[in-house]
């Protein structure tokens, strides 16, 4: 049980990959604080979930782009499970249009919740943390998108680029206190949110292109969130694991070659 009597906070955690963080959180021994903004029904699901692994589980309904909604939704956790220990970073939002036709209200609701709303709830989970005085451990959920120039993502990929500088020197600065930052990069994953942008075909067609020749799943990202989180990853702050099926790699190269 590797987070017995410790108590944990994830954004977006009604779908994909905040609702499998949550989940296997719970399952090593934590109570967790769930936020959503919208998916009721879904985030209801994973409070049913979490409380049949014998966890707390508290809903937290609001919007990450909202400071003082993400600092009222830290102080409740805090206030109704006792303490704050460890925060997952997972809430986005992206629209997908080229920089030069963008609709300039999705454009920038895509950097407030990908980016503002991360900082914001790290922010207030450190601050706690800070408060409590006996460390903590942070994920923020990026994406290869900071690092691959995406075409047609611009305000994503600014975003995600923006938060893993903010995560690497969040590290530093929280170092002292004992609290870990760290970052994650999950790769194509089968989520509802490539819906979004995919069709059912289009997703099957694109995940066969993969050096994997599948998409992954939430709970393999979930898996090695809570590895990161737990004290079994002590030595690890600053960092980036990635977990992408390679896609990150240069997997065109054997399609050129023939070999795929």
């Amino acid at each position: 049980m590797k987070f017995e009597g410790r108590v944990g906070l994830v954004t977006g955690a009604s779908r994909g990959i905040g609702r499998a963080t949550a989940i296997a959180m719970a399952r090593e021994g934590a109570d967790v604080g769930l936020n959503y903004r919208s998916h009721t029904d879904e985030a209801l699901e994973v409070v049913e979930e979490v409380e049949r692994l014998g966890r707390k589980a508290v809903l937290l309904q609001a919007d990450v782009s909202d400071q003082e909604a993400v600092e009222a939704m830290v102080a409740r956790t805090t206030d109704e499970l006792g303490r704050l220990d460890l925060f997952v970073s997972n809430a986005a939002y992206s629209d997908r249009e080229l920089m030069i036709d963008a609709d300039m209200e999705g454009f920038h609701r895509t950097i407030d919740v990908s980016m503002w709303g991360a900082f914001y709830g790290m922010r207030a989970s450190a601050q706690q943390m800070v408060k409590q005085g006996e460390g903590g451990s942070i994920v923020i959920v990026s994406s290869p998108h900071a690092v691959l120039a995406i075409p047609m993502s611009m305000a994503y990929n600014m975003s995600k680029a923006a938060i893993d500088h903010m995560a690497r020197t969040a590290s530093m600065e929280l170092a002292p206190h004992r609290i870990r930052v760290n970052i994650v990069h999950p790769g194509w994953i089968d989520t509802p949110g490539e819906r979004k942008f995919f069709s059912e075909e289009q997703l099957e067609e694109g995940a066969a292109t993969l050096p994997l020749k599948r998409l992954g799943t939430p709970e393999e990202i979930a898996e090695g969130i809570a590895f990161i989180l737990s004290d079994q990853a002590s030595y690890m702050t600053g960092g980036t694991t990635t977990i992408d099926g390679g896609v990150g790699q240069p997997w065109w190269s054997n399609r050129a070659e023939g070999k795929q």
